[in-house]
C-alpha cells in the first residue's frame, strides 16, 4: 500500500531519470558509449557492461518495450545539458505585456497621464494592451473608444506599432501595441541639438564667435607690437587706456615706477618755483643780476 503524500516525509526527487541500480525492469535494450546498438540484455548484464567501462547505465526511453538504456558518463551529460539550456535562455528575449485602461469619457489631463505611461512602457521595450472600459449605456457608442485608441496610436507612432487593431469583446475594447524598430534598436531619444541648423547650433554660434574674438584679441595686439619693433628697431610708445590709468593696481611694475618718478619731479618743480621767483624780485630791487 503506497504511503499517502501528506505523510511522506521523504524529499521530492528532482531528477526522475533512472540510473544504474534504479533500473528495475528485467531486460533492457543496450546502446554503448559509441552509439552502437548491442541488443536486448538482462539488466544485470547491461549494468556490468557499463561498470567495466567506468560509465553509467542510463535509461533514455522508458516507454519503449523493453526500455532503451545507454552507457555514458551521466554527470558529464547533465552538465552539457545544463550549459545548452543556459545558452538557450541567454539568447531568448522575454516579452512583458503591460495593460492600461481608459474610459470613453476620459478627461484631457487623465488622457495625457495615461499616454505618458504607455510611452514609458514602450520605451522599456514592453508590449502594451490598451483597454477601453464601457459602463452602462456607453457600450452603445463604440466609436468613442475607437477614436481614443486611434488617437493614441497616431500620437505614439514613433514609439510603437499597432499589432492588433481595436477589437471589442463584450464591454471592453482592446488594442495591442508593440515597440517600434527604432525603440528596439535604441535610436529613440537621441539629442539632436548639435545638428547643423538646429536650435543648439544657433545658440552656440554667438558664444563661440565671442570666445574666438576674446582669444584672438591679445594675440593680434602682441603680433602687431612685435612687427613694429622689428621694423623700427625700437619699441613704440604705448599710451595707457583710461581704464588702465584709473586702475593702478592692474598696471605693470615698470609703469608704476615711472608714474612715481614723474609725480616726484612735479613736486620738486613746484617747490623750486617760489624760491626762483623770490631771487628774481631781490635782484630787480638791488639792480644786480642773479646768475
Amino acid at each position: 500500500m503506497p504511503v499517502p503524500r501528506r505523510f511522506d516525509r521523504r524529499p521530492p526527487e528532482r531528477d526522475t531519470t533512472k540510473v544504474n541500480e534504479r533500473i528495475r525492469v528485467p531486460e533492457v535494450r543496450l546502446i554503448d558509449d559509441q552509439g552502437t546498438q548491442i541488443g536486448v540484455l538482462k539488466t544485470a548484464d547491461a549494468l556490468l557492461f557499463a561498470q567495466e567501462r567506468d560509465l553509467d547505465l542510463v535509461e533514455v526511453a522508458p516507454e519503449a518495450r523493453p526500455p532503451v538504456c545507454r552507457v555514458l558518463d551521466y554527470s558529464k551529460y547533465k552538465y552539457e545539458q545544463a550549459q545548452k539550456l543556459k545558452q538557450a535562455r541567454k539568447h531568448q528575449q522575454q516579452i512583458t505585456v503591460r495593460e492600461i485602461k481608459f474610459r470613453p469619457k476620459i478627461a484631457e489631463h487623465d488622457y495625457d497621464t495615461k499616454k505618458h505611461h504607455v510611452e514609458r512602457f514602450l520605451k522599456h521595450k514592453d508590449k502594451v494592451k490598451v483597454t477601453i472600459m464601457f459602463r452602462g449605456r456607453e457600450v452603445t457608442h463604440p466609436e468613442r473608444g475607437t477614436m481614443i485608441l486611434d488617437r493614441l496610436a497616431e500620437e505614439l507612432a514613433e514609439l510603437g506599432v499597432v499589432e492588433q487593431r481595436p477589437m471589442q469583446e463584450g464591454r471592453n475594447m482592446t488594442m495591442m501595441m508593440a515597440p517600434s524598430k527604432a525603440v528596439l534598436a535604441g535610436r529613440v531619444g537621441e539629442d539632436l541639438a548639435g545638428e547643423p541648423g538646429g536650435d543648439g547650433a544657433a545658440t552656440a554660434a554667438p558664444s563661440l564667435a565671442t570666445d574666438a574674438a576674446a582669444a584672438d584679441g591679445p594675440l593680434a595686439a602682441t603680433a602687431a607690437i612685435a612687427d613694429a619693433q622689428s621694423a623700427d628697431g625700437a619699441a613704440p610708445e604705448q599710451s595707457a587706456a583710461p581704464e588702465q590709468r584709473a586702475a593702478p593696481d592692474a598696471a605693470p611694475a615698470g609703469d608704476v615706477q615711472s608714474a612715481d618718478a614723474t609725480a616726484a619731479a612735479g613736486q620738486q618743480e613746484q617747490v623750486e618755483a617760489p624760491e626762483a621767483a623770490a631771487q628774481d624780485a631781490g635782484a630787480a630791487a638791488t639792480g644786480t643780476a642773479v646768475p
